[in-house]
This record gives C-alpha cells, structure tokens and sequence, in this order.
C-alpha cells in the first residue's frame, strides 16, 4: 500500500509540472548572467565561457585544477598533505596518502595524467580517479528505485530508506506505466538490487527509455 500510495502522487505531481524546477532556475540564472555581463567588446567570450562552465556543472564535471596545482607547487618547498579520492559511478572512498613534498606530489600527478587534482581549503592536494564500476560498498548496498519526485534515483538501502546516493533523470511515469508490465514498476517502486556495473547499465537502459526529456522529444518528431 505504501509503495501504490507514493506512485500516485507522483503521478499528480509530474502531471501537474512536466518540467523539474532546477532546469528552469538554471537557465534564468544563465539568461541573467549573459544579459548582466553583456557589452560589445566582451559578450561574446563571456557567453560562451559562461555556457561552458553551467553545462560543466550541470553534467557534474569536476573542474580540472591541475594546472592551478602545478603552479601553487613548482616554487613551494614545504610539504603538503596528499589525499586521493576514487570516484566510482557508485560510491566515493578517500585515501589518506601522507604528507609529500612538493616534488613527489607533481612527480605523482606525472605519472597519472588521467587523475585530476585539486587544492583544497587547508592548501593540501586532492587527486581524483575516475573508476567505471561500483564501489565495494554500493554492490553492497545498492538499489535503483523511484525519489518522491519521480527521478530515477541510486540508494544506499532501500528507497523507503530514502537515502539517495546519486538522481539520474525524471521518468515520464505515464508512458512508462502503459508501456511496462505492472511487474516491473513494483519492482522499481520496491528498489532494483544491483551489484556490479552490468546490473547498473542495465537499469539505466530499461529506464532510460522512459525519461521524461527523452520521451518529448520523441512525441514532438511524431507530430
């Protein structure tokens, strides 16, 4: 009954906003930045600067730091504090790697250029790695299901623990309700046990089919 019961509304709520809010803020800040900035000599590269850095951010890139890193560290002759974060499309775990000199952190960034590093408040270096695979901690605990808000969302637990480690895109609920067996939405209202990476791209495949911004666009080259 619970699980009926949260489906309902978010069927009234998506009904009632087929758009999620944060697109809409996102791109009046966008507008507002352009027009607030805009003069002949300039507009064009801030505009297009700006644009870069909001998809960056909304894509959720990390932004490459290493350059600032390298210069920070060329003339610096103290140690630093080097930690590493490995950063899974399930899961983030830190590694305390030790105090370095300067020259044995850039010495380690050399030696992995697909690593990105950044400086953090107390001066010390984060390096970043990106792994494609879960962590060990989410094939332990991870379930796909269904927020309050109609996103297809990744939690450590289950939903009803409500516990969201990570919201992929908003499921155009209706087409997804006439289009799959009833089996399958109380299995995702439930929560999809996952434990490796093919689990994971598996759901997002099955699902992806229902996002809401893919699902209007289909409806719009149909018209």
């Amino acid at each position: 009954m619970a699980a009926f019961s949260l489906w309902r509304k978010v069927r009234q709520k998506l009904r009632r906003s087929r758009r999620p809010m944060w697109q809409l803020g996102c791109l009046l800040i966008m507008l507002a930045a352009i027009a607030a900035n805009m003069n002949p000599a300039n507009a064009a590269a801030r505009s297009i600067d700006a644009a870069v850095q909001t998809y960056d951010a909304l894509q959720g890139k990390p932004e490459s730091g290493a350059r600032s890193v390298i210069a920070a560290l060329s003339d610096q002759r103290a140690k630093v504090t080097v930690k590493l974060r490995r950063i899974y499309i399930c899961g983030i775990e830190a590694e305390n790697i030790g105090v370095l000199s300067a020259k044995d952190t850039l010495d380690m960034m050399r030696k992995h250029p697909e690593w990105t590093a950044v400086l953090d408040e107390q001066g010390g270096v984060v390096m970043e790695q990106r792994i494609d695979d879960l962590s060990e901690a989410c094939k332990r605990s991870a379930y796909f299901g269904l927020d309050k808000e109609g996103n297809l969302s990744l939690f450590d637990g289950s939903p009803k623990r409500e516990k969201v480690l990570r919201t992929f895109f908003q499921l155009d609920v209706n087409y997804m309700e006439s289009s799959l067996p009833q089996e399958r939405i109380d299995e995702l209202m439930r929560g999809i046990r996952i434990s490796d990476k093919d689990e994971f791209n598996s759901v997002l495949s099955t699902f992806g089919d229902y996002a809401l911004d893919r699902t209007e666009k289909v409806m719009k080259r149909t018209l």
